[in-house]
């Protein structure tokens, strides 16, 4: 079958459409997607604190392990585990039975001093007439004095036994020397009870204020020194800011202390000072045992500062996106002096006023092409505080 001339036109038109068409779709799946539109932030300088952190372990203002000081049976416990106790209050009574006995005989025996005093006087009196007269020897009145002043020494020392009798029947009460909280009770209700026991009726913490131990290296005393004005070490010491200290669920504690040395000097096997910060603990919210971190604050003037989220790291190395003024980013390195929760302070690598993407590094590779949104400062500054 002949095809006729026509025919054959419009075929040869209709695939040099077809053949264009194609040929533009291959170009326009060849074109390059569009720059992304990503957040842009101006680095800036700004007064900021940053913190060092120290490891800590924490003590009440008074740790006292309660003993009894006499021996005996425990008659009664007046408190429980745990219990808030004032100081001068009952805690523990000894079986006083037997020392009531001994101050009973101890008065008793200055009962019979005081009498014997009393007839060594009167033998004085009558003798120092007769000797006056010479109707007798003054060895008779020399001897009734001496026994007067045995008798005087007796009465002494009888006394000294009922005072003696007295501080042990005292010592059957036990009482709280300080206010604060009571620990475990091992000891029950007629265990036989010793002033020589190993281990202590209990322990009572005063909590009132709570000191934080920790030890400050040989270099960060020298720049704790060198940082804070005064003469003396004291001096420093009031002129250095209040500390803060993170507890174990990493929430701040809400009150602010105060630090103070503790040795004198520095241990010898760790190169190490240790140091304490005091706690105000009026609630009771902290006790001894707890664990924690000291912040010590570093105040800065001029940090210079990026979000956290604006750096990525590449083999322990930290890095920026730095925007040219052809949109084009650049990776940089920089080095990071100091942090808060938000963001980092950096020493090197960057100067104010350099645009840096702020979030979307992940799709991001150097010399590719953005659209930036910028986002000021204090819009940033009030929404991720420092």
């Amino acid at each position: 079958m002949k095809i006729s001339g026509k025919i054959k036109i419009i075929m040869l038109i209709t695939s040099m459409i077809l053949l264009q068409n194609c040929t533009k779709a291959a170009e326009g799946s060849n074109a390059a997607p569009p720059a992304p539109e990503l957040p842009v932030y101006t680095v800036i300088t700004s007064p900021a604190t940053t913190y060092q952190e120290f490891p800590t372990a924490l003590e009440g203002k008074n740790n006292v392990e309660i003993r009894s000081q006499v021996d005996g049976y425990l008659d009664k416990i007046y408190v429980e585990e745990g219990a808030y106790v004032r100081a001068g209050q009952p805690l523990f009574k000894i079986d006083s039975r037997a020392y009531g006995e001994q101050m009973n005989m101890a008065n008793a025996n200055l009962q019979v001093a005081n009498a014997n005093i009393q007839k060594a006087k009167v033998e004085v009196d009558r003798l120092q007439p007769l000797v006056a007269a010479k109707v007798v020897s003054d060895v008779q009145l020399r001897t009734a004095k001496a026994n007067y002043a045995a008798a005087v020494a007796t009465a002494s020392q009888a006394r000294a036994s009922v005072g003696g009798a007295r501080i042990n029947v005292g010592f059957t009460t036990i009482t709280a020397p300080v206010s604060g909280y009571i620990g475990r009770i091992p000891h029950k209700k007629g265990s036989l009870i010793s002033k020589t026991d190993p281990n202590p009726l209990t322990l009572l913490s005063d909590i009132s204020e709570i000191y934080a131990y920790f030890s400050l290296s040989e270099l960060d005393f020298i720049a704790f020194q060198n940082k804070y004005a005064g003469a003396t070490l004291q001096e420093k010491l009031k002129n250095m800011p209040m500390v803060e200290l993170v507890i174990a669920d990493n929430s701040i504690y809400s009150e602010k202390g105060k630090m103070s040395i503790v040795d004198g000097q520095f241990d010898k096997t760790t190169g190490a000072i240790s140091v304490r910060a005091v706690f105000p603990n009026a609630n009771g919210t902290l006790r001894t045992g707890n664990t924690g971190r000291v912040r010590m604050p570093q105040l800065i003037s001029n940090a210079l500062v990026v979000p956290q989220e604006s750096t990525f790291e590449i083999q322990d190395k930290t890095y920026v996106y730095v925007v040219g003024k052809d949109q084009k980013v650049t990776s940089k390195p920089i080095k990071i002096s100091g942090k808060t929760d938000n963001y980092y302070f950096i020493s090197e690598g960057l100067q104010p006023g350099e645009k840096i993407v702020y979030v979307g590094l992940g799709t991001l590779k150097d010399g590719a092409s953005i659209k930036p949104k910028v986002i000021s400062s204090d819009s940033l500054l009030k929404a991720k505080p420092l």
